[in-house]
């Protein structure tokens, strides 16, 4: 019987059949990225709705689709049962389409949004097929990747422009991004390739606890949460403000 250790992520689905496409998503930072989008157009004076819906299903499409099934394809980290055809098809696919978006908003809005269309394509599959030895699938690459990007992107598409709030925006993206990257580290290490742990605490008062797998993950995964629920938050908050 699969238990809650036993699955490769904390938001992982028993596997099989439709659990298994919602657990490529990775919920949380799928959410966590598009925040980081919405967090960028609301900081622009000239925020707008009918620019902010389309740069998110990009952003949904590029990275809680196309760039998860393309990572799942490198030794399937999440132990679905996707077939390869299926996770090539979704990944290219989500992909087309949101660098259609893109093209269709470089030709209708402001045409330097094609260099993000490039530059977002780019990270996508670079980033999830490890190309070039790996060299853009480090930390800091992942916070710039999924963190300062989407904050740039979302605020140029809204304002043309990138301003000094946009940087200091992404610079917070980026540091955010690289604190999930060293927890979620620890917990997928834990998760995904520690068999069995043993020791004890020895606490000043002589109290003995054992220490288990699930010790060494639960407070990096219950971080995760916090910082996940905290970032949407934020968005929405920031959002719902410029909408009022």
């Amino acid at each position: 019987m699969e238990t809650d250790r036993s699955r490769p992520a904390f938001y992982a689905l028993a596997s099989g059949g439709w659990r298994d496409y919602v657990t490529l998503l990775h919920p949380p930072y799928t959410a966590w990225h598009l925040s980081f989008v919405a967090i960028g157009a609301a900081l622009t004076p000239a925020f707008s709705l009918s620019r902010l819906l389309p740069t998110l299903a990009a952003f949904f499409l590029a990275v809680g689709i196309g760039a998860h099934a393309l990572d799942e394809l490198q030794g399937r980290p999440l132990k679905t049962r996707i077939p390869d055809a299926v996770l090539v098809g979704l990944g290219a696919g989500s992909l087309v389409f949101a660098a259609g978006i893109g093209a269709v908003g470089a030709a209708v809005v402001d045409p330097w949004i094609g260099a993000f269309v490039a530059a977002g394509s780019f990270i996508a599959v670079a980033y999830s097929l490890e190309l070039f030895a790996g060299r853009f699938h480090t930390d800091v690459w992942f916070a710039l990747s999924w963190g300062s990007f989407p904050v740039l992107t979302g605020f140029f598409a809204a304002a043309g422009t990138i301003s000094l709030a946009a940087l200091f925006a992404a610079l917070f993206a980026f540091a955010l991004s690289l604190a999930q990257r060293h927890l979620s580290t620890r917990v997928r290490d834990v998760r995904r390739r520690v068999d069995r742990v043993t020791g004890t605490i020895t606490q000043h008062n002589g109290s003995v606890e054992p220490i288990t797998a699930s010790d060494l993950a639960k407070v990096e995964e219950a971080a995760l949460r916090a910082l996940t629920g905290a970032t949407v938050a934020l968005a929405a908050a920031l959002v719902a403000m410029r909408v009022a």
